[in-house]
C-alpha cells in the first residue's frame, strides 16, 4: 500500500473554479464537459480557460470522442494530478486544523 502524498500548497490547485474542478473529478475516473460545466455552473469559455491551464500543468487529460454522431469531451484527473490534489487538501487542512 502506497503513502498518502505530504501535504502540498498548489497555487494552482488553490484557485477557487481549479479546486472545484480537481474534487469534482477525484471521487471519479472521468467526467464530460457538459456535465463539468453544468455542475460547476460556468460558461463554456471559462471551463476551456481553467481545464488548459491544469492540462498545461499535466494535472489533467481531455479526450474528444465521438458518441451517437455527436462529439463529446471528456476529462479525467492524471495520477500526478491526483497527487497534487490530495497533496493540497492535505495542506489545507493542517493550515485549517492548525492551533
Amino acid at each position: 500500500m502506497s503513502k498518502p502524498p505530504e501535504p502540498r500548497f498548489d497555487e494552482l490547485i488553490h484557485s477557487p473554479l481549479r479546486l472545484r474542478i480537481c474534487a469534482s473529478l477525484a471521487p471519479v475516473q472521468w467526467a464530460e464537459f457538459a456535465h463539468l460545466k453544468e455542475n460547476l455552473g460556468v460558461a463554456d469559455s471559462v471551463l476551456s480557460k481553467h481545464l488548459r491551464q491544469l492540462t498545461d500543468a499535466g494535472y489533467v487529460e481531455i479526450e474528444r470522442f465521438a458518441k451517437l454522431g455527436r462529439s463529446h469531451v471528456r476529462v479525467s484527473l492524471t495520477e500526478q494530478g491526483r497527487i497534487a490534489y490530495v497533496g493540497h487538501v492535505a495542506a489545507l487542512r493542517e493550515i485549517t486544523e492548525a492551533k
